[in-house]
């Protein structure tokens, strides 16, 4: 069962979240990844963001740059946990995607990721701690990636 979603606003983010895409497939967790932009495709996106409890998702990553509204407008159309990621930009590297997603508005939370290429992994585990304290499966898999890492920076 598919309990992630990652949302991107474009396609160009593709790359950038592959690092994501790569653990949750190492780590054997089903997820599905929609392209859907909350400037251009608002319809869209508020249709699936607010099926997406009703169809088995409990996390959703949200990658966006530049203004960034994705996050922000997902976290708005459900009480489902979201994390955002601020995608690096061209001309602001990331600063203003980051800004963007952190200055939500009260009682519209946005758990936000960090700038950069860790980012993706980074979500990718905060998801998989949240869905943890129900699920003990992923508390194996958070456990056996932290052993891999240990043991690939004490070798």
């Amino acid at each position: 069962m598919r309990e992630i979603s990652i949302i991107l606003g474009s396609k160009s983010d593709l790359d950038f979240i592959k690092p994501a895409e790569d653990l949750l497939k190492k780590l054997d967790v089903e997820y599905e990844l929609k392209i859907l932009s909350a400037h251009r495709t608002p319809e869209k996106l508020e249709e699936y963001v607010k099926k997406a409890e009703s169809n088995g998702i409990k996390i959703i990553i949200a990658a966006a740059g530049g203004a960034a509204a994705l996050p922000g407008v997902v976290a708005s159309f459900t009480d489902l946990p979201v994390i955002g990621i601020p995608v690096p930009t061209k001309y602001l590297n990331g600063i203003d995607s980051l800004l963007s997603i952190l200055q939500m508005p009260k009682g519209i939370p946005v758990a936000t990721m960090a700038i950069g290429s860790q980012a993706p992994i980074n979500s990718v585990l905060y998801a998989l701690k949240i869905l943890s304290l129900t699920d003990r499966k992923y508390r194996e898999k958070l456990n056996s990636y932290k052993e891999e890492q240990l043991k690939k920076y004490n070798s």
